[in-house]
């Protein structure tokens, strides 16, 4: 099994929402900063949010601040995505990695290659 899956991804119209779940197996999600990344086919990976194991504050890419809130419930070992507002340019494959960090220069990047996810596909489309 693979130490972290997501789920809640899906079809949805442009305008609308979803929330997207990460469940970490095998380890505590507690001790570490996890993020979310996104990768559309033919673009490179983006890094999306990125939430910190130690006060819970949250940094956003550009491109999702104020539409997409990342949010963690350390009782249930798993990070959150609330994705609103959503338009076409937001569709990829959504996955979650850990150690995410953020720069003002470089944005949201995970350390070394990362524990990642198998992703789960978001396509919104009318």
């Amino acid at each position: 099994q693979l130490p972290l899956v997501e789920s809640g991804g899906g079809l949805v119209q442009p305008g609308g929402s979803l929330r997207l779940s990460c469940a970490a197996s095998g380890f505590t999600l507690d001790y570490y900063a996890i993020g979310w990344f996104r990768q559309a086919p033919g673009k490179e990976r983006e890094g999306v949010s990125c939430i910190s194991s130690t006060d819970g504050s949250t940094n956003y890419a550009d491109s999702v601040k104020g539409r997409f809130t990342m949010s963690r419930d350390n009782a249930k070992n798993a990070v959150y995505l609330q994705m609103n507002s959503l338009k076409p340019a937001d569709t990829a494959v959504y996955y979650c990695a850990t150690e995410c960090y953020y720069s003002s220069d470089y944005g949201i990047n995970v350390v070394g290659v990362g524990t990642w996810g198998q992703g789960t596909q978001v396509t919104v489309s009318s």
